[in-house]
């Protein structure tokens, strides 16, 4: 097992003092957006191997059987399939949607018959893999996740009294929903001149007389991302806070934008996503239309469920698996080996992950990889998130 040295981007969007305040580290002025672990190829965790550090996906290449365990190899090939991160935000990230499988394999094929490089920056799909993902808020935490009934948005829309955003209320009460949904989420990717700038208005007004936490958060956005048509889309999102340790999966189709807060996200590890707005990356609004999914059920806020001491957050996927270890001084060690790849991440306390050989001591930020059918146990007293595959079996 190896503890892991990570990377951390330094998106825009990024807060200046959430991961410093969780790591105990003086914050640098800049904005700290994601702690990658894994072994993505675009920012792979190191490890150390004997007197070489080395990054985890050549660790991986060099032995994938070893590492990976005979089942991850058989069912996901010679890579580590998922991606663990800490998110911090603090200002909106874009409105986006990832591909199913399909899409993405259908996808990457046909721009690599294109030729259009994997860098370019028009370029949709970045690899041949879906990406679900999920995240489990460490602070109170905001974002839009899945459309809003029809009949809600139109109301929303409507108490805007903006008169050019009446043909999309009247759509929204009188098509199916489907699509309606479609419509006027087409429309609102090329907006009339003007609308954005009048919703802006209109929401500065609204978000003087309102309590309502999402017309703050829809305003939020109208200040930071002057002009973008993300608002208009972002108005038909649902709005949604999740408390320290609530959670939401996000499947392929669902348009989805984090808002604020610090949690763990874990998603297979893939680079593909399509951009709805509040971005100055590329949008293509013919892909992404036809990616999203307008008739998908709302994500749901999900809380972990008790098995043995372990607190498993359920997700429909076999990429990843995510639970959650609470853990109290003197209390009993966990045994935590698996024919699978895992990454134990520390977000509160001090715990030690040992084996019959090593020790490794790690606090809040830290994190540990421990091989296929490695033998590790847990212990101390604080929280550790443990991320492996949904398909590892039990072996001890």
């Amino acid at each position: 097992m190896d503890l892991l040295r990570n990377t951390v981007q330094p998106y825009d969007w990024g807060s200046r003092t959430l991961l410093p305040d969780l790591m105990g580290a003086q914050p640098t002025g800049a904005p700290q957006a994601e702690l990658w672990m894994g072994a993505h190829p675009a920012a792979p965790s190191r490890v150390s191997r004997g007197e070489v550090v080395m990054p985890l996906d050549r660790v991986v290449a060099e032995d994938p059987e070893g590492e990976l365990g005979a089942g991850t190899m058989q069912r996901f090939g010679s890579r580590l399939p998922f991606l663990v991160k800490l998110l911090a935000a603090e200002a909106p990230l874009s409105v986006q949607v990832h591909p199913d499988l399909a899409q993405a394999q259908s996808g990457f094929a046909r721009e690599n018959a294109l030729g259009i490089p994997l860098d370019a920056p028009h370029r949709n799909y970045r690899d041949d893999q879906h990406k679900p993902e999920m995240i489990v808020a460490l602070t109170p935490f905001r974002g839009l996740c899945g459309f809003r009934s029809p009949a809600d948005t139109a109301d929303l829309l409507a108490s805007l009294e903006v008169p050019a955003l009446r043909p999309y209320v009247e759509t929204l009460r009188v098509v199916p929903e489907p699509q309606a949904l479609a419509e006027v989420f087409r429309a609102f990717l090329r907006p009339p001149t003007g609308l954005i700038d009048a919703v802006a208005r209109a929401l500065a007004v609204a978000v003087a007389g309102s309590g309502e936490p999402c017309i703050a958060a829809y305003d939020r956005i109208a200040q930071i991302y002057p002009g973008d048509a993300g608002l208009l889309s972002s108005l038909m999102l649902r709005y949604v806070e999740l408390s320290p340790g609530e959670a939401l999966f996000l499947g392929a189709g669902v348009p989805h934008a984090y808002l604020s807060g610090l949690g763990v996200e874990i998603m297979a590890s893939s680079d593909n996503v399509l951009r709805c707005g509040l971005t100055s990356k590329h949008v293509d609004t013919e892909e992404l239309t036809r990616v999203v999914r307008f008739g998908a059920p709302a994500a749901r806020v999900l809380t972990p469920r008790e098995e043995g001491g372990e607190e498993v957050y359920p997700a429909p996927v076999d990429d990843f698996r995510l639970s959650r270890y609470r853990l109290r001084a003197g209390g009993p060690r966990r045994r935590v080996t698996v024919d699978a790849p895992q990454i134990l991440l520390c977000t509160a306390g001090t715990l030690t992950v040992s084996s019959a050989e090593e020790n490794l001591h790690i606090g809040p930020g830290q994190a540990v990889y421990v091989p296929a059918g490695a033998g590790a146990g847990l212990e101390g007293a604080g929280v550790a998130f443990r991320a492996t595959t949904g398909t590892a079996e039990r072996l001890a």
